[in-house]
């Protein structure tokens, strides 16, 4: 097991509430059709439309509105412009942002995510600068269970292919090569643990901690802006809470 994990800090993590909910299944269903576009609609031939399948049942998005996204997909996929676009930049204190975009308008959303960023003291960067402090992953985190065997968790993840396991008060974080992710993932679904979360997502390598209450409030109602934008489909940072 290696040292102390970042998962909590990864990304902007909380409570959602019914509409949220509904916004993010929204977004789950652009990359699906993108996926679908790019791969075909069998997520067994469609790596990256697998990972994305497994990332919507980790957030509880019901397997008949998944279905629904790849066949509406299946029929429209010729129409589909979106273009997957990342923006770096830097949010207050300095903290590394990396913003994920699905977008069919790059005018509107990267002035879009100009504004976010310079609103609450940032500013969006070039292409490169803060991508190197972060590790494609892939990511998943078991509940933690009186009935989970910590030693056969990591033993069935590592076998299945997975790097390292870390413990965490949240739960089983599992690491893994982003070729390996759908493998492990369907072997410790299989097994039937219990996941909170499962997605290829961008580690930081290093961590930002900020001076005071003043720029934590900030880069909190930053991270909403963001997250509220209907082309942005993740929101990675280097925060240290």
């Amino acid at each position: 097991m290696s040292g102390h994990s970042k998962f909590a800090n990864i990304k902007h993590r909380k409570e959602k509430n019914d509409a949220q909910k509904g916004k993010i299944f929204t977004k789950l269903g652009r990359e699906i059709m993108v996926a679908v576009k790019q791969g075909g609609a069998d997520p067994e031939n469609n790596t990256r439309l697998k990972e994305i399948i497994n990332k919507a049942k980790s957030n509880n998005m019901p397997n008949d509105t998944i279905s629904r996204s790849i066949k509406k997909a299946s029929g429209e996929a010729g129409d589909v412009n979106y273009e997957n676009i990342t923006y770096e930049g830097y949010g207050p204190g300095g903290v590394a942002v990396m913003v994920v975009c699905l977008t069919d308008n790059k005018n509107r959303t990267a002035a879009n995510v100009r504004h976010a960023l310079s609103k609450y003291g940032g500013n969006l960067g070039t292409t490169g600068c803060v991508s190197f402090m972060f590790e494609k992953k892939g990511q998943i985190v078991i509940e933690k269970s009186d009935d989970i065997d910590e030693d056969e968790l990591m033993m069935a993840a590592i076998e299945a292919g997975a790097e390292d396991m870390n413990t965490e008060e949240e739960g089983y974080e599992i690491l893994i090569e982003p070729d390996m992710f759908n493998e492990v993932n369907d072997t410790l679904s299989d097994l039937g643990y219990k996941f909170l979360s499962a997605e290829v997502t961008m580690m930081p390598s290093t961590m930002t901690e900020l001076g005071g209450d003043e720029d934590t409030k900030a880069i909190e109602k930053m991270l909403d802006q963001l997250e509220e934008d209907d082309d942005v489909q993740d929101v990675y940072t280097n925060w240290d809470r």
